[in-house]
Parts: C-alpha cells; structure tokens; sequence
C-alpha cells in the first residue's frame, strides 16, 4: 500500500498494517465508542506521518532528498539519496521527536486554556471524554520511544552523529547498533516475562533495524572512496524503440540480465525495468513498442561517484541506474550486483581486481 505525502513516496509494509487492524479490535469495546477507537489510532498514525514529514523537511532543507519513507510497527524509516554528515543527522533525526513534542504541547496548551484537563490516573482507562488528553500523552510517548538511543530509533542516530565527531563514522554505527541490539533484547524478555506479546512484535522489528543499520555501516566501510565504475556491470544489452516487449521478454530469459536501457540515435531515452516489462506484457501484449513501457526519468550514475554515497539509492531489491559518461553509457549497476561486490570485497578483492576482469 503506497501514496504520496508531500511529494515523497510513503509505503505501509503489510505488518504495519495488521497492527494497526490489531490495535483496532484491541480498542473495541469498553467505555470507548469504536469511533473514538478509531479516530484516536487515526490521530496516532497521523502523528507519526507528521514525525515523519518533519525529518523529510529538514533533510530538504539540508539539500538531501527523501527518496522514499516506509511504515514499519515501529514507526518509519526513510531513504535519503546521500548519507548526512554528523551535523545534518543529528538535526534530522531531532526534528522528528520534536514535531511529536510540539503537538503534545499544542493540545496540552488548548485543554488548559479550555480548562478541561483531567488528572493522569484518568488516562488509564481509555474513555470518549479524554480522547485529547491520550493522544497528548501518546505524542509524548512516541518522542521518549525515538529518543532512546539505539537504533533504529532517533536517538540512535542522534547518538552516532555525536560520536562521529570524535570517531569515524562507521564505529559511532556499530555503537549505536549494538546498543539497539541490546535494547531489543530487554524488550524482548520484558514481553516475554509479562505476557505482553505486543513488546516482543515490536522488539523483534527493533532488533532487525537494528541488525540492518550495523550491515549499512560495514557496506559503506568497505565501499568509502571506491568508485561506482569499479561495481557496474559492463557487459549489458540494448534495446531500440523499434523492439517490442516481446523482444524484451526474449532477452529477459536468454540472460541474466533483468533492466534494458533502451537507445535511440546513439542517445539513451529510457530504462525497461523487469516490472513494467512484465506489467506492458500483461496489459498491452507482447507486440507492443519498448518506448511506450520505458521508464524516461531513469536514475543515472556518474562512474566517478563515491560507491558509499550511493547505497541508499540501491538499497531496494531490484534497483537499478544506469551509469553515464555524460551522455554516453557506460555501464549498469543493479542492487544485486552490487551486493555481490560487497560479499567479494569482504573476502579481499579490490578494485584493481574489479578493474581487470
């Protein structure tokens, strides 16, 4: 499930969406009407979309753009084009918290002025009558949640760009994410221990953010100053806007390749993707012309760019962008490609080897 928020593409992942489900029945019932239930999980997940926003806004602020935000159990994690340095980490991942704190205090400020606060021991038992004071306290609760810091959490990077102004960076990432390792491991047992299944569901989503910032880290380890020419594929083929998605589909299962740039007059006008070769064979047939599928806005590469500061444009199974020399083609990178030069670069091989071959 995905739409736009803003103008940057927002993914709900599945297990996003059967918590939400899930808290719904949850809230089913008791003193609170269900359409309070509901339009107090709408005003959650509403802030947390205003979480979001407010990291994305001072990454573009910074001149990072968001490629992209997805909606996990535990909040949501965005795609920049480029890995901020310390100081633009550190204001990014504060703003999220405090666009949380800034609508706690908003609401708390309009109950005094309204006189209609109620005491905190009437928050525990949820009822229609303290709908705004619970979705204050639940703003308060997400900014203490993403201020921890561990990864994925705020906090966590937070921290690493403090440490990463006295250490390299790559370290300050496995401090960080070993200390949401552990962190996901408290949860864990705590959830185990007092039956509370919903802290071991989120502490297993902590654990693997965490898990997958620690490989991030050592896959910019071992790609820092390394050029992309030295992780694209060199040997690829072509298509012209007179082939047919037929044509394609031929190519698709003769090779291994799996994203066709498509050339036209020695220029290159758009990339044919494996999904919408598969989507124009679906709909329009195989007898239909390449032009009409292709991708024209297709991420390109310069081949001198730093391979570290590209990994969260490929960190997608199936990306690809085509490395340009100007305007002359000169190679493919593709995420399992370059995931394939990272599992050789840990056995040793260098850039020079990747050079020769």
């Amino acid at each position: 499930m995905a739409f736009r928020l803003f103008g940057v593409p927002l993914r709900l992942h599945f297990t996003f969406v059967l918590l939400l489900v899930f808290l719904i029945v949850v809230g089913l019932g008791g003193e609170q009407s269900a359409l309070m239930s509901v339009l107090y999980l709408a005003a959650l997940f509403g802030s947390v979309l205003l979480h979001e926003l407010a990291h994305s806004l001072m990454s573009r602020h910074l001149g990072i753009k968001t490629l992209e935000i997805v909606m996990f159990p535990i909040g949501g994690v965005a795609r920049l084009e480029r890995n901020p340095k310390p100081r633009e980490e550190f204001w990014i991942s504060l703003m999220g918290p405090f666009a949380n704190l800034l609508i706690a205090a908003l609401v708390f400020g309009w109950l005094y002025a309204h006189g209609a606060l109620v005491n905190l021991e009437d928050l525990i038992k949820p009822t229609d009558a303290n709908l705004l004071e619970r979705i204050a306290v639940g703003n308060l609760a997400l900014a203490a949640f993403n201020l921890l810091p561990a990864f994925p959490m705020d906090g966590g990077r937070i921290l690493r760009s403090v440490l990463a102004e006295h250490m390299a960076q790559e370290r300050a990432s496995q401090i960080a994410a070993r200390a949401g390792r552990f962190l996901a491991f408290l949860m864990g047992l705590y959830g185990l221990l007092s039956m509370h299944f919903l802290v071991v569901f989120v502490a297993f989503f902590v654990y693997l953010g965490a898990a997958q910032e620690s490989a991030a880290a050592a896959g910019r380890a071992l790609t820092q100053g390394i050029p992309v020419r030295d992780a694209m594929v060199r040997r690829f083929h072509t298509l012209s806007h007179a082939n047919t998605i037929g044509d394609a589909a031929r190519l698709l299962l003769e090779t291994s390749q799996q994203d066709f740039p498509i050339v036209h007059g020695g220029q290159v006008t758009g990339l044919l993707s494996r999904t919408g070769l598969l989507r124009a064979m679906a709909i329009e047939g195989s007898e239909a012309y390449v032009a009409g599928a292709m991708e024209r806005d297709f991420p390109r590469l310069d081949p001198d760019m730093d391979l570290s500061e590209i990994l969260p444009r490929m960190a997608h199974a199936g990306a690809c962008a085509l490395v340009m020399d100007g305007e002359n083609l000169v190679g493919l990178l593709t995420a399992e490609n370059l995931s394939e030069y990272l599992l050789l670069r840990r056995f040793g091989m260098t850039p020079s080897s990747t050079r020769s071959s």
